[in-house]
């Protein structure tokens, strides 16, 4: 059994199924780990989601930023921007299953060494203390309180993490974090910068590049960045090399860390 952990999809559907052929992808024996990002900007959204929900217990997701978003949007909480292409998603005849099915998906995966989330921890989280905020959000987003969890994301003036938030607030932060984070302070105070880690705010690191940062022990896979690239170190890995941006979509094979890409691939197959 292999276990390939990939990188933002983005609805990139054709790109996927190249790089799903180049690994020799087998579901009944091999796993598929998913940093999230799964939908939007890309031109396929709605052939991702399909594919990744036939997969079952051989697809391992956690959600990302855009995924929250679609799951926002079908709820009426946000207006679609130029941008988004997520549309087709949302005229599906069957997007009440793939919608179910997205808010069932966790924002998490522990699974030995590993720690998989889109987007980063926060310095003074340990793994099981991630691990346990994840699952809150998770409970909350699964369940009849789903919609009011992400009006409160989207529509709320999330705050920096303290753990002496409550209520939406704290779920919304969790998940600022889990699903956002490129660059805090020490203390965790992040930032809503984008670009090259050489270029971060004054008093900003990459999180992983906190000195203190309590979650060091595991190797943690994430995406979301997409500016700073396929990014390799003994315990990080990270996976968004800027699939839909017109770069590669990129597989890591866990068991040995070979690497494998494909170029992007519009709807119509042509590189």
């Amino acid at each position: 059994m292999a276990i390939y952990a990939i990188g933002d999809i983005h609805g990139c559907a054709r790109s996927l199924e190249q790089l799903l052929d180049l690994i020799r992808f087998d579901p009944s024996v091999d796993r598929l780990w998913c940093v999230g990002d799964l939908v939007n900007r890309g031109p396929d959204s709605l052939g991702v989601l399909r594919y990744l929900t036939q997969l079952g217990p051989a697809a391992q997701i956690v959600l990302g930023n855009h995924d929250l978003f679609l799951l926002a949007a079908a709820e009426g909480l946000v207006a679609l921007r130029p941008k988004d292409t997520i549309q087709d998603i949302l005229a599906a005849e069957d997007r009440t299953e793939l919608l179910a099915w997205l808010r069932q998906q966790p924002l998490h995966h522990h699974e030995g060494a590993y720690f998989m989330v889109h987007a980063g921890l926060l310095p003074q989280w340990s793994i099981d203390e991630a691990a346990r905020l994840a699952r809150e959000v998770e409970h909350t987003l699964a369940g009849p309180e789903s919609r009011l969890f992400l009006q409160a994301l989207f529509q709320g003036n999330t705050p920096q993490w303290s753990a002496a938030l409550t209520g939406y607030e704290r779920l919304a932060a969790v998940t600022r974090a889990l699903t956002r984070l490129r660059t805090c302070t020490e203390e965790g105070v992040l930032s809503g910068f984008s670009g090259s880690p050489d270029d971060a705010p004054h008093g900003h690191l990459p999180w992983f590049r906190i000195p203190s940062r309590r979650n060091s022990d595991h190797t943690i896979l994430f995406g979301h960045w997409a500016a700073l690239g396929l990014h390799i170190e003994p315990n990080i890995l990270g996976l968004d090399s800027g699939c839909v941006w017109g770069r590669q979509l990129t597989a890591i094979r866990l068991n040995d860390r070979t690497l494998f890409q494909v170029e992007y691939a519009d709807d119509r197959g042509r590189s």
